[in-house]
């Protein structure tokens, strides 16, 4: 008898770990217009942790790279990390370094740091470039979620608490095809948000399985410049077929970036910040 139940859950195993590969060969065929999209926030001229960003998501089958804004500030390296987002097709939007740098705005309401480096940029961005970071939206609706830098509607205000959660949710709401999910950055700080019956929780930035029951705000973190006491570079995966979204960090060469800064002749302190993931 133990044989016998022995055999058939071993036939059982067989049989779902086929499904399973079944299910991975044909969702694209049965669901073509479900896409995978690597999420990638605050670049910050950081070339280096780009270039290994980029690197690690090659790993990955993924249909898109979309960019929540802040190509550029703080690091050494604006005009190459702008030419690689072009030159790969990233979808991007605007974010408020971008803006200063292009000089679509002034850095007046910047701190002492991020305006002496995003004057800095400004002075070395390529014509050619500034005049790609003022064309960028934004915002931008993609199929069902929305993507944007700050805050639905203003690209400098942050979400850094509960009061901040809600009203974005609230401008969710009221977006037309009544959205549940949007992808933000800005604050450098990986996290995931939800809203309950009226009431803002706190998700596992690990892995998240998306419900249909609550309203979503992501925020994939830093590659250039993160914020959340962990240095390494910060991107997620959001898979619309597995309705899941995968947090990831992978290190790079942070040497190299911390003596362009210092070359460069930008305050060192942006150079000394990175090692401590701040």
């Amino acid at each position: 008898m133990k044989a016998y139940l022995g055999l058939y859950l071993s036939i059982q195993k067989s049989l779902f770990e086929c499904e399973l590969v079944l299910v991975e060969i044909l969702s694209p065929l049965c669901y073509p217009f479900l896409m995978r999209y690597a999420i990638i926030s605050d670049i910050h001229s950081n070339l280096e942790a780009l270039e290994a960003v980029l690197a690690k998501i090659s790993g990955f089958k993924v249909d898109e790279i979309l960019c929540l804004g802040d190509i550029v500030g703080y690091n050494a390296n604006p005009n190459e990390c702008i030419d690689i987002v072009r030159r790969t097709g990233i979808r991007c939007i605007m974010g408020n370094h971008d803006s200063r740098a292009s000089g679509l705005e002034e850095p007046d309401n910047f701190t002492p740091l991020a305006k002496e480096a995003v004057l800095w940029t400004r002075d070395r961005l390529s014509e050619d470039n500034k005049g790609f970071l003022r064309k960028l939206p934004r915002e931008l609706t993609i199929e069902g979620f929305i993507i944007f830098h700050g805050s639905i509607r203003d690209t400098d205000c942050y979400i850094i608490d509960e009061k901040d959660a809600s009203d974005n949710f609230h401008l969710l709401e009221n977006l037309p095809c009544d959205m549940k999910l949007g992808f933000y950055g800005h604050t450098h700080v990986r996290v995931a948000l939800s809203l309950q019956r009226g009431k803002v929780f706190l998700e596992p930035d690990g892995e998240l399985k998306l419900s249909t029951w609550k309203r979503y705000l992501i925020n994939p973190g830093s590659v250039g410049q993160p914020r959340d006491r962990d240095p390494r570079a910060s991107f997620l995966i959001y898979d619309e077929f597995s309705e899941k979204v995968d947090f990831y960090r992978t290190d790079y060469d942070m040497a190299a970036t911390q003596e362009k800064i210092i070359e460069a002749g930008l305050p060192v302190e942006l150079a000394e910040r990175l090692s401590m993931g701040r």
